[in-house]
């Protein structure tokens, strides 16, 4: 926007261009100017050139002239009057440029600082707008970093747990072991004492179905056969003439590790599941009196023939 000490500028050098065309324009008539020729009152001089007389001895002498008379004395020259020189018309003055309205000019100024205003705070509120949006990013960044530490650091302690897990349960199989085996040499100490020197069963621990054999490894092998039998809640579906093999693993004291019906079988699902739940149900099965014969694995045939 021209601001008033613009226009001042304008009309001082316009002012000083129009003064300096006037002094060229006379500088120039000054120049061209012609002198005036000079004037004088009187009648022209006329003069004969002759040329310089003869030496006496070369020529003679010639008759003596009459001098000729005096000229007048010259008149004195008249002064030349000044001539006037033909001046050019005086340009007119320019008018002076109309002085621009103070009030417009003003109202352009505050209206100029005003967008200038509005234009910092516009360039403020982008600037706060950037930086509030590289805030966000940042956040977003570290919490994206902190899940990441924390799903690793949850990984870690998964890890370790598993390997604690497996540690125990290596450990542990490891004690089961050496239980067994020194289990096993208990019995095998025990079952050499009894082969050393036979007992009888107390005459109340005297169980048998009328076969023959009166050994103690008969009498544990019919003992565990009646408290699975007792224990079994037929289903209605069976039929009399079950006969399956069934295989019980156990550990010294009569707990089942696992009890499963193999083939030969001719029962069905349903029967073959309640005769495994009977094995399980009436552990512990018996041990007491019949640690020498005890056996970890056991094999001998369901039977069912009807009541």
């Amino acid at each position: 926007m021209i601001s008033q000490r613009d226009n001042l500028r304008a009309f001082g050098l316009s002012l000083g261009v129009h003064l300096l065309c006037v002094l060229l324009i006379s500088a120039g008539v000054w120049w061209t100017r012609k002198e005036a020729p000079i004037s004088v009152a009187g009648s022209v001089v006329e003069a004969t050139l002759v040329s310089a007389p003869p030496s006496a001895a070369s020529a003679p002498p010639r008759p003596a002239r009459p001098d000729p008379p005096a000229a007048p004395p010259p008149q004195p020259k008249p002064t030349p009057a000044p001539q006037q020189a033909e001046t050019p018309p005086q340009p007119k003055p320019q008018a002076p440029p109309p002085q621009p309205d103070t009030r417009d000019a003003e109202a352009a100024a505050r209206l100029a600082i005003q967008q200038a205003e509005e234009k910092a705070r516009e360039e403020q509120r982008e600037r706060r707008r950037q930086e509030q949006v590289l805030l966000e990013e940042q956040r977003r960044q570290e919490e994206v970093e902190r899940r990441e530490r924390l799903r690793k650091q949850q990984e870690e302690r998964e890890k370790q747990l598993a390997e604690i897990r497996r540690q125990r349960e290596a450990a542990e199989r490891q004690r089961k072991l050496e239980a067994e085996r020194l289990q096993q040499i208990a019995d095998a100490r025990r079952q050499a004492a009894d082969a050393a020197q036979p007992r009888e069963a107390p005459p109340g621990q005297q169980l048998g179905n009328n076969g023959v054999d009166n050994s103690l490894l008969g009498r544990y092998q019919l003992a565990i056969q009646q408290a699975v039998t007792q224990n079994w809640l037929r289903p209605e579906s069976t039929r009399p003439g079950i006969r399956c093999a069934l295989r019980i693993v156990q550990i010294p004291g009569g707990e089942v590790i696992q009890a499963s019906v193999s083939t030969p079988c001719n029962a069905d699902d349903l029967t073959r599941r309640s005769i495994e739940a009977a094995v399980l149900k009436a552990q512990p099965l018996p041990y007491s009196g019949y640690e020498s014969v005890f056996r970890r694995e056991i094999l001998f045939t369901f039977r069912y023939d009807g009541e």
